[in-house]
């Protein structure tokens, strides 16, 4: 039966896809779908683009281990993310019109940041696309009983296949549908392993003393790592082409607005019913937390639930990674198409740029798919993704919106110094490569522009 559910799954997405493409007519249509999406397809789009493996078995396996000073990056560091997004990102990038994140960078700093930003960009997505794939051989063989590298490949073909035809129309379409499957197939879970919510309670009170710590101890090294927690995915997804796509798919600024601000409450909200699921989880599968805390909801499931709340949470967890899988996906392809490909050629036509997009959603998921089978925990992958953004992009991304007197030189300082201070801490696995990336990304910033201030004002004063 449960395989009967998974064909059926997949020829449904796969049909999506197919029905997607007709209304692709353009490379507007096939990156931001027309810039049409209503309130309802544009809020599902920005829910569904990082509930995924991260959060429904990523998340839930840090809660089991850690309590909810675990999950502090994911769902509360992602549900801030939205909110900012809504509060005071959405409305300055949609009033811009541009196509690609890539497109900001050229335009407030030139070429040659915008280069830089793209590169960027694009390697931030394998991780992350790598982290689905994996997620989905996962479910695979826990579900199925097929072998894990089998379900990577069944997912990751159905996953590029209607992404490669619809592009942004396919993603925000199968990300309205899946949407309504998280939900439902999440809450319907819950009613049955907590036969009928009345265990809630119990299984709650039940935890270890400090299970709910939430605040950091009042000491140095325990307050950088809370604030690196709260800040990957909180500040470093902003300048990320997938949340910019669908913000910018929106139909109009109001809608991308609001869209964002929905998204962020029914992230915080939703995400919550996998944490709880994991408590019960751990209740019965104590053992899996030194084995594999990753497969805890998806033996749970499996083992003490019918058949009807098996396919509806397959259904859910289905759908959380492959509407994630295929925005990341068409992400990084967006950005090497349009800022690194296209301006090499002259006089290309619409259409020549169109499948030049989708050949690189082709070598996109490729990458994606070695990642995937060189093998690394969801949350980790996930993880150094955002990271990479967030010492590299989030800076000038910032500083470019709301600070006058931006200029080239320091983007490009700021990124580069950014980058490579990470990297050589993270390489040196220091606790705080994170905050050590994103301080040289803010001094390699702020020291060409002071500079040039000053220097400005010498030259005027003589």
């Amino acid at each position: 039966m449960l395989i009967v559910f998974v064909v059926m799954y997949m020829l449904l997405t796969i049909g999506v896809g197919v029905l997607a493409s007709s209304f692709v007519k353009s490379s507007k249509d096939f990156l931001l779908a027309g810039r049409s999406l209503p309130l309802y397809i544009s809020a599902s789009a920005l829910f569904a683009t990082w509930f995924g493996s991260e959060t429904v078995l990523g998340a839930s396996s840090k809660i089991a281990q850690d309590g909810l000073y675990g999950v502090i990056e994911d769902p509360f560091g992602a549900s801030l993310c939205l909110f900012l997004i809504g509060l005071f990102f959405a409305k300055p990038l949609y009033r811009m019109n541009l196509l690609t994140f890539g497109d900001f960078y050229r335009v407030l700093y030139g070429r040659k940041v915008e280069v830089v930003a793209s590169i960027m960009l694009a390697m931030s997505y394998f991780g992350w696309i790598a982290a689905q794939i994996v997620a989905i051989g996962i479910i695979m063989q826990v579900t199925l009983s097929i072998p894990k590298e089998m379900g990577i490949l069944i997912g990751f073909g159905v996953v590029l296949f209607y992404t490669f035809l619809g592009g942004m129309w396919a993603v925000s379409l199968t990300d309205f549908i899946q949407t309504v499957m998280i939900i439902t197939g999440l809450l319907f879970t819950l009613y049955e392993v907590s036969q009928g919510f009345t265990r809630i309670i119990p299984i709650l009170t039940s935890q270890p003393a400090g299970f709910y710590k939430f605040l950091p101890d009042m000491n140095l090294k325990d307050i950088l790592l809370y604030v690196s927690a709260w800040i990957t995915i909180g500040l470093g997804s902003i300048p990320q082409q997938d949340v910019f796509q669908r913000v910018m798919s929106s139909r109009s600024e109001r809608v991308a607005v609001l869209s964002s601000l929905i998204a962020g409450f029914m992230y915080l909200t939703v995400a919550m019913i996998p944490l709880l699921l994991a408590l019960f989880a751990k209740a019965y599968y104590p053992q899996l937390l030194k084995v594999d805390s990753q497969l805890l909801l998806p033996r749970m499931v499996m083992d003490h639930t019918n058949l009807l709340t098996q396919v509806l949470f397959l259904g859910a967890l289905l759908s959380a990674i492959m509407s994630t899988a295929s925005g990341a996906i068409l992400a990084p392809s967006a950005i090497l198409s349009e800022n690194l490909i296209k301006p090499m050629f002259k006089n290309l036509s619409d259409r020549e740029f169109l499948w030049i997009t989708r050949a690189c959603i082709l070598f996109v998921a490729l990458i994606s798919l070695i990642f995937a089978f060189i093998g690394e925990s969801i949350y980790e992958l996930v993880g150094s993704s955002s990271a990479l953004s967030l010492v590299s992009l989030f800076v000038p991304l910032t500083t470019g919106l709301y600070f006058r007197g931006s200029n080239s030189i320091s983007a490009m300082s700021s990124m580069l110094c950014g980058f490579i201070a990470w990297l050589v801490a993270y390489i040196l696995n220091s606790d705080y490569s994170l905050l050590i990336g994103l301080f040289f990304s803010v001094c390699g910033y702020a020291v060409p522009s002071f500079l040039a201030k000053l220097k400005g004002s010498l030259e005027k004063a003589f």
